[in-house]
C-alpha cells in the first residue's frame, strides 16, 4: 500500500513537471533560430469551400425561390510560400498557389434542368499578399492572426467566350481582387515548421460577365456577384 502511494506521488509530481515544462521556457526548444532567419520558403496544401454574395438590381420578395442558390463543394489549395521578417512579431508573405473548386448555380423560375441549372468551374492561381502579426513564441508553437489583399487569374473563366447562358456557357471575370484575414498557429517540430490556418476570403469585384440580351432571365436582375471563401492551409516550411 505504501508503495503505491509513493508511486502516485511520484506520478503526480512528474505529471506537474511536465505540464510546467510544456508552458514555460523550461521546455526543450525546436528550431530555435528559425525565426531569425530574414526570408524564408515554404509549400501549403489545403482545402477550400468558395460561395457566392448576391446582390439583386430588384427585390423579388423574401421568398427564396426567386434568390440564385448556391451549392458548395469542397475543393482543394496547393502553393508555395515567401516569408519575410520584419520583426519579432511582424512577417510579410507571398503565398501563391492554386486553388481549383465547382459551384453549381441553381436560377429559379427556369423549369428545365439545361437551363437553371449552371457550373461556376474556377481554376484560381491566387496570389495575397499577407502581414502576419504573432505572439511571442511559446515553447514549441506560436499563435498569430494575418490580413491582407489578394488577387487571382481564373484559367476557367470564359469571360471573352462569344457564347453566353442561353447556349450554356456561364461567364465570370479574369481578375477578381479580395481582402483575407485569418488566424493560425506555428508549431515548431524536430525539423520543420508546421502551421495549420484558416482564412477567409471576400471578393472586392463583382465577377459576373452579364449575358448579351439585357433582358436574360439568368443576370438581367443581378447587380453584383462576389465570391466568398474559406481556407484551410497547412502549411510546411
Amino acid at each position: 500500500m505504501k508503495k503505491n502511494f509513493l508511486f502516485l506521488l511520484i506520478f503526480i509530481g512528474f505529471a506537474n513537471s511536465s505540464q510546467a515544462q510544456w508552458f514555460t521556457k523550461e521546455r526543450l526548444s525546436n528550431l530555435e533560430n528559425f525565426d531569425k532567419r530574414p526570408i524564408t520558403w515554404g509549400y501549403f496544401l489545403g482545402f477550400n469551400s468558395y460561395d457566392f454574395k448576391f446582390e439583386y438590381n430588384e427585390d423579388l420578395g423574401d421568398n427564396p425561390h426567386t434568390d440564385v442558390q448556391v451549392n458548395k463543394q469542397i475543393g482543394f489549395n496547393v502553393g508555395l510560400i515567401g516569408d519575410l521578417r520584419i520583426n519579432d512579431y511582424l512577417n510579410l508573405r507571398l503565398e501563391p498557389g492554386l486553388y481549383y473548386n465547382q459551384r453549381d448555380l441553381i436560377f429559379p423560375g427556369l423549369e428545365e434542368k439545361r437551363d437553371y441549372l449552371r457550373k461556376a468551374k474556377a481554376a484560381y492561381i491566387h496570389i495575397p499578399l499577407l502581414l502576419k502579426v504573432s505572439t511571442k513564441r511559446i515553447n514549441n508553437f506560436k499563435p498569430f492572426i494575418m490580413g491582407g489583399i489578394s488577387t487571382a487569374i481564373n484559367l476557367s473563366n470564359n469571360a471573352d467566350h462569344p457564347d453566353d447562358n442561353a447556349q450554356g456557357e456561364f461567364r465570370m471575370t479574369k481578375n477578381p481582387l479580395f481582402y483575407e484575414l485569418g488566424f493560425g498557429v506555428d508549431f515548431y517540430l524536430y525539423y520543420f515548421k508546421f502551421t495549420p490556418s484558416i482564412r477567409g476570403v471576400f471578393a472586392l469585384t463583382n465577377e459576373l460577365v452579364p449575358d448579351n440580351d439585357p433582358n436574360s432571365p439568368w443576370t438581367s436582375n443581378i447587380n453584383s456577384m462576389e465570391s466568398r471563401a474559406i481556407f484551410i492551409n497547412f502549411t510546411f516550411q
